[in-house]
């Protein structure tokens, strides 16, 4: 194999330099368990702990995301939300568009 040459490694790192790598490189599955989201909406999101607790499994991707950046901004407050307030500081933009669109995939 031939090693590229310096114009071809130029190339490439100015293709990849916008690709998006952080919530879009993880498994929205992974980020589910990772940010705690499995706690209290349950392993299969249909299944949470407590029946007021939504179950998420098929909700609509851009439902499921404005409902995670209204609770992270302050904009949704009500009971419910302050548990979910105190996580969703952890979890980026990114990685609620990746999980919201995974949830939406699920029956």
């Amino acid at each position: 194999m031939k090693p590229l040459k310096k114009s071809a490694v130029a190339v490439l790192i100015a293709l990849t330099a916008n690709l998006p790598t952080s919530a879009f490189a993880l498994d929205a599955a992974e980020l589910y368990v990772k940010k705690t989201c499995v706690a209290c909406h349950g392993k299969d999101a249909k299944t949470p702990i407590l029946p007021i607790y939504p179950k998420l499994a098929g909700q609509n991707a851009d439902y499921a995301y404005n409902q995670m950046k209204d609770i992270a901004s302050g904009a949704r407050n009500h009971g419910q939300t302050a548990a979910m307030k105190g996580i969703m500081h952890l979890v980026s933009d990114e990685e609620m568009r990746a999980i919201a669109d995974w949830l939406a995939t699920l029956e």
